[in-house]
């Protein structure tokens, strides 16, 4: 019982983390693209 309650936590933990690694990945590239429209707009 208690084996796999410890296997179930641990494949939500690793699940939470494979989502915020594409979370911050995502953040990223939005902050990138904002970057690159205002320097677009400022030449």
């Amino acid at each position: 019982m208690i084996r796999k309650f410890v296997l179930i936590l641990g494949a939500a933990g690793i699940a939470l983390t494979a989502t915020a690694c594409n979370t911050v990945k995502g953040v990223g590239r939005d902050i990138e693209s904002v970057g690159q429209a205002g320097d677009k707009a400022i030449n």
